[in-house]
């Protein structure tokens, strides 16, 4: 692409993103839900003024990394060790009951068949799309309403990073039982690994930073180690321990949140991920739809695909929460927070294409789904948080 063909790319996006940002807030609707309408409008699925390429899906994938380290820089520890095996628990439950309705509902529309054969695999892959949880649109429209910090956008923000960790090892067992070449084993122990490893440098690099920022407080260089800790910390995590790079982006967010220029470190990478990376990645997920090639038979499917994915997140999480003494309201927001889904989901697609394990066409209901909880998520969201706030 010539560098002129970039420059219009990104105009086209930013000002959209924005546009259609002030008149979702306008109808009382969350900014993220204008940003992803925006790029249905100007992507394949309208206008067609764009079309998704690498360059916007690496720039988008910089602006989820963002979105997740002002995630962890604003986490409060003190909340997420109190909600840690809570938030556990809950991500185990978010994770095995769509694994069970995704495979159940394959099973259902193409046969039930013996473990091991073909057909097995093909619904099990199923129910690990729909494991995934994209935290991203969450966080945002939490952090919008000023909820993130509280102890029910702390649980959501906990369970589904744990989500997506506990979602690619049991990708990695599926992936195992069709290919010998994949050890689960393996996989775990580097997870197991680089969280242990996480722990011990994070410790190291806090005290160090904490130093630095006695030293120079609110100077630049702070923000600018933290910018440079967190793409270290997710190039490491996906690099060499197969990790979601934006668990590594997190987890340096938690590292810096309890320095005192935390929230100026927030406040200073914020400026580019608002203005640029953050309206690109919302963007981007419209601009991956194209409706042109759904026949009625994957149009059925699709449709079951995301009602299965988004209810079984409900009660998986949202059951859990009350077992674990919740009340129903705060059980409902924890369920539908959890019911996105993302980039992750899109890589495991990918994955099974690849290896053959499903073919192009389930890619539509994959699209299908993340459109459809990337925009009622935030709606339902405001709905309950209204009806139902969070004590001061």
């Amino acid at each position: 692409m010539e560098t002129y063909s970039i420059l219009k790319t990104l105009a086209i996006i930013i000002l959209s993103a924005k546009l259609m940002s002030l008149i979702a807030k306008k109808c009382k609707a969350p900014g993220v839900v204008g940003e992803i309408i925006a790029g249905l409008i100007i992507g394949p699925c309208l206008l067609n003024l764009i079309e998704p390429d690498d360059f916007i899906n690496q720039m988008a994938e910089i602006g989820v990394i963002l979105i997740m380290f002002s995630a962890g820089l604003e986490t409060n520890l003190k909340e997420l060790k109190k909600s840690g095996f809570i938030a556990l628990l809950i991500a185990c439950a978010g994770v095995f009951v769509p694994l069970a309705g995704g495979t159940l509902l394959y099973m259902a529309i193409h046969g039930f068949a013996p473990w091991g054969s073909d057909s097995f695999f093909q619904g099990l892959f199923i129910g690990c799309i729909m494991t995934a949880t994209s935290v991203g649109i969450t966080v945002e429209t939490l952090r919008e309403m000023g909820y993130l910090k509280g102890h029910v956008g702390q649980t959501i923000l906990s369970a589904a990073i744990i989500d997506d960790v506990i979602g690619i090892i049991v990708l990695t067992f599926v992936l195992g039982m069709k290919d010998p070449s994949n050890s689960p084993g393996i996989v775990t122990l580097k997870t197991l690994l680089f969280l242990f490893l996480s722990v011990i440098c994070g410790y190291i690099t806090y005290h160090v930073v904490k130093i630095i920022d006695a030293r120079y407080p609110h100077t630049r260089r702070i923000p600018i180690i933290g910018l440079g800790l967190c793409f270290i910390m997710a190039y490491i995590a996906e690099r060499y321990f197969g990790i979601a790079d934006i668990t590594g982006s997190y987890i340096a967010g938690i590292i810096l949140c309890n320095i005192n220029d935390a929230e100026y470190i927030d406040r200073k990478v914020n400026i580019n991920s608002y203005m640029i990376f953050a309206p690109i990645f919302f963007v981007g997920i419209g601009l991956k739809t194209d409706f042109s090639h759904i026949d009625p038979d994957m149009l059925f499917f699709s449709i079951l695909f995301v009602l299965v994915a988004m209810t079984t997140k409900i009660i998986g999480c949202g059951l859990m929460a009350k077992i674990l003494k919740y009340k129903w309201s705060d059980c409902i927001k924890i369920g539908v927070g959890m019911m996105t889904r993302g980039e992750v989901a899109l890589i495991i697609t990918n994955k099974g294409m690849n290896l053959g394990i499903i073919d192009s066409s389930y890619f539509t209901a994959v699209i299908l789904l993340i459109i459809i909880s990337s925009i009622s998520v935030p709606i339902l969201l405001k709905l309950l948080y209204s009806k139902y706030p969070d004590p001061e």
